[in-house]
């Protein structure tokens, strides 16, 4: 089979023996819109990322018959092009659960720990003028006790739950917003999100999530909250949380994804540069073992698809 990745960029670096024994495998560090029909005219299986496939580009490809997409989101393939030209579509799901929950705890550690803080006040040699053996220029707060509202309650937001209640916080998983019912376990989207301490996000982004945390939302929170977005920037009106951390209506954010990647300098997150504020570029998903699982996932969908078995197939 011929097989060729567009955006082996976003693999950083990782092995593709997997892939290279599914086939003749040509890599393209990434692909701009107007190569993308040249580069894959010959192609059975396309693997992308990020670069979108639309339907003027499937029309042209006819040899085209699986695109493995190297993620769990398929918002850049044109599924109705897809399925009806009978091409295959298949993702990966679950292959960054383990690296997502870390980086969401890394980030929470650090925001409530102030350690980010104390990193550049030692790097400023505040640490050496001290009169004592610390320093305790900014608070530090624990986990432990605290209310852990998670927003999405998938694999990840499970994954997430498990960890908090073993930090000791009280998990409230919020029900769907304006849900005509609430399941059991679960608590009305208004009242968990006023009742928490730690807000995580751990939803995707719909049509009824985008903009789900806007000026609304953040004015019933707690002055104390926190929140911490790995999940897609669109969920969280960007502008209407420099607001409200600008007016202490919440105590501070870490967030790994923006609405527009790569980060554009006129994003209302990077022009804002007060310290209850933790950017990461979108790498929450990405650890060495992550990444190495994603690839021998593609490697299986492609494997299942010429054997004829059953893959992990969206359309």
């Amino acid at each position: 089979m011929n097989i060729v990745i567009l955006d082996a960029q976003t693999l950083a670096n990782t092995p593709l023996e997997p892939l290279e024994r599914c086939g003749d495998l040509k890599i393209y560090d990434n692909t701009e819109k107007q190569d993308i029909v040249a580069r894959c005219l010959d192609a059975d299986v396309v693997i992308s990322n990020k670069v979108v496939l639309d339907a003027d580009a499937l029309s042209q490809l006819p040899k085209l018959k699986l695109i493995c997409v190297a993620a769990t989101g398929t918002n850049n393939i044109s599924l109705d092009a897809a399925k009806a030209l009978n091409i295959a579509v298949t993702n990966v799901a679950g292959y960054s659960t383990p690296s997502v929950v870390q980086h969401t705890f890394t980030l929470l550690g650090n925001l409530m720990g102030n350690v980010h803080q104390y990193i550049q006040d030692c790097h400023h040699g505040l640490w050496q003028k001290s009169d004592m053996f610390c320093r305790l220029d900014h608070p530090i707060s624990e986990i432990a006790g605290k209310k852990f509202t998670i927003i999405g309650y998938g694999a990840l937001g499970q994954a997430v739950a498990k960890v908090a209640e073993a930090f000791g916080a009280q998990v409230i998983i919020a029900e769907q917003r304006d849900s005509p019912t609430i399941r059991a376990g679960r608590v009305p989207f208004e009242q968990a999100i006023q009742q928490a301490d730690i807000i995580s996000i751990h939803c995707p982004l719909t049509n009824q999530t985008r903009n789900l945390f806007d000026e609304r939302e953040f004015a019933t929170l707690k002055p104390s909250c926190v929140l911490i977005n790995t999940a897609r920037g669109g969920i969280v009106n960007e502008a209407a949380l420099v607001k409200a951390l600008s007016h202490n209506q919440l105590a501070g954010a870490a967030v790994d994804v923006l609405s527009q990647e790569p980060a554009q300098s006129d994003n209302p997150l990077l022009m804002y540069h007060a310290r209850n504020l933790i950017l990461t570029p979108h790498i929450a998903w990405a650890s060495k073992e992550s990444i190495a699982r994603l690839v021998q996932n593609i490697a299986d969908n492609i494997q299942s698809f010429n054997c004829g078995e059953q893959l992990n197939r969206v359309i």
